[in-house]
């Protein structure tokens, strides 16, 4: 069986860096999972407004999580080519900027939050619960971009076994800060949607803690340059961000149009963004498993060419996918065939239970489409070609709204219907990455 060293992966070597990734992943999704279970159990307008309030922060989150993986993608190639000072360069400069980011939008939120929601949504009690979310969650993101530099270090030089013990230290943390300020427990007033929101940002601050704690116990602080801080360097951040602004921004874009499917959702009513948040969130379950192997695919690449063998990157390409739906396709089937006994994971009224269990069904089958989607993007994305990568997907996302503009804004059609605007975008995502990789355009390509 051949390894790294002879500029292959294996399917062990995948697995290797895969599984802790795919671990942590699904540890941080519980956080997700906690929230809307318990808020189900608060209300279904919590409920409902908890999908558009963690959808709004995840288009902010989302640009300081994008330069990371922009960065992730700059730190493989550098642990690829073996120049380890150089990736903690890029981690020191790419923590300074997300410092400052985070301050930014933090400030920019607080200004413009209650507007945006009020043209947006148009339930009342809705934009109350949201806003309150919001502005609840937004001091945890400064925690959140400081985790996701330490995340993308991580992945990038290949050390993925403490992604595990960070997420579960979070998960744990997240749980019990819910539970005792979404209920009340212990003394505490019951805060409900407010306390989900206070509860996910102590949640992070542990999680930033336990990596600054293992970092300086654990990791090879020398050798990649962590033992001390390093200073600013602008050249330095200047060097990112050919590769690290499209990732921001490409991310930034996506997530965008998820908040619009919706804001088009929660016109439809609140039973219907109640059925579609079940929905996200049990599609967060297998989107996970995706993540990780898709991050697994644009970290190896990176590695793989930087090692100096971009010959063998679509046969390492080939092997993640068969991986991937090998995984996948057994939750696709264990979903659909209980997807009362999932829903009730997150709510106990029965109606709604009822009503969600076809949006579940269609949602999981776009999967089939969806992991060579976005396998082969993320392999667009990890040969440095992120500014192709952006524009591949903006193709994608303008199919996307168009049809969701016609199915949900235009025709009102039922819920179930509304979400095979997922089988769209994933169709048109894997034949856009499909070609650009099968066109080999991007070989010789420098970062």
């Amino acid at each position: 069986m051949k390894g790294k060293a002879t500029g292959t992966y294996s399917y062990s070597n995948i697995w290797r860096t895969a599984y802790p990734i795919l671990i942590s992943l699904v540890m941080e999704q519980m956080i997700g999972l906690t929230d809307t279970a318990f808020l189900g159990r608060v209300g279904e307008v919590e409920l409902g407004a908890s999908a558009i309030a963690i959808v709004y922060y995840m288009v902010l989150f989302m640009t300081g999580f994008g330069f990371s993986l922009g960065a992730q993608i700059i730190i493989g190639r550098r642990n690829g080519e073996g120049d380890y000072k150089a990736t903690g360069k890029v981690f020191w400069n790419g923590l300074y900027f997300l410092m400052g980011l985070s301050g930014v939008i933090i400030l920019l939120s607080e200004l413009f939050s209650p507007w945006m929601m009020k043209f947006m949504v148009s339930s009342s009690a809705i934009y109350d619960s949201a806003l309150s979310y919001v502005s609840w969650r937004l001091p945890g993101m400064a925690f959140a971009f400081m985790t996701a530099m330490f995340r993308a270090f991580y992945v990038g030089t290949t050390q993925t076994k403490t992604l595990t013990f960070n997420s579960i230290v979070m998960v744990l943390s997240n749980i019990i800060f819910n539970w005792v300020l979404i209920f009340g427990k212990f003394g505490l007033p019951a805060l409900g949607i407010t306390g989900a929101a206070i509860g996910s940002s102590l949640a992070e601050l542990v999680s930033l803690i336990f990596f600054i704690i293992y970092t300086k116990r654990s990791c090879d602080r020398q050798k990649y340059g962590l033992d001390k801080a390093a200073r600013f360097e602008p050249a330095v951040l200047k060097g990112m961000m050919p590769v690290c602004s499209w990732t921001m921004i490409q991310h930034v874009v996506s997530i965008s149009t998820w908040f619009v499917f919706f804001v088009y959702i929660e016109h439809l009513g609140e039973r219907a963004l109640a059925i579609s948040n079940i929905t996200r969130s049990i599609s967060g379950l297998i989107w996970v498993v995706l993540q990780a192997f898709s991050s697994t695919c644009s970290t190896l690449v990176s590695n793989i060419i930087g090692e100096g063998h971009q010959e063998k990157v679509m046969s390492l390409v080939k092997r993640i996918l068969k991986l991937s739906y090998g995984i996948v396709s057994l939750l696709i089937i264990l979903f659909c065939a209980f997807p009362h006994a999932i829903a009730r994971i997150y709510t106990d009224i029965p109606s709604l239970i009822d009503a969600s269990a076809p949006a579940i069904i269609v949602m999981c089958s776009s999967y089939f489409i969806n992991v060579a989607g976005q396998v082969f993007f993320m392999a667009v994305s990890g040969t440095g070609s992120t500014k192709t990568a952006f524009r591949l997907e903006l193709v994608a996302l303008a199919v996307y709204m168009v049809y969701c503009t016609i199915i949900i804004g235009m025709m009102k059609s039922d819920v179930a219907v509304c979400w095979t605007a997922e089988h769209v975008y994933a169709g048109a995502l894997l034949v856009c990455g499909w070609l650009y990789m099968r066109s080999g355009r991007w070989k010789g390509r420098r970062i």
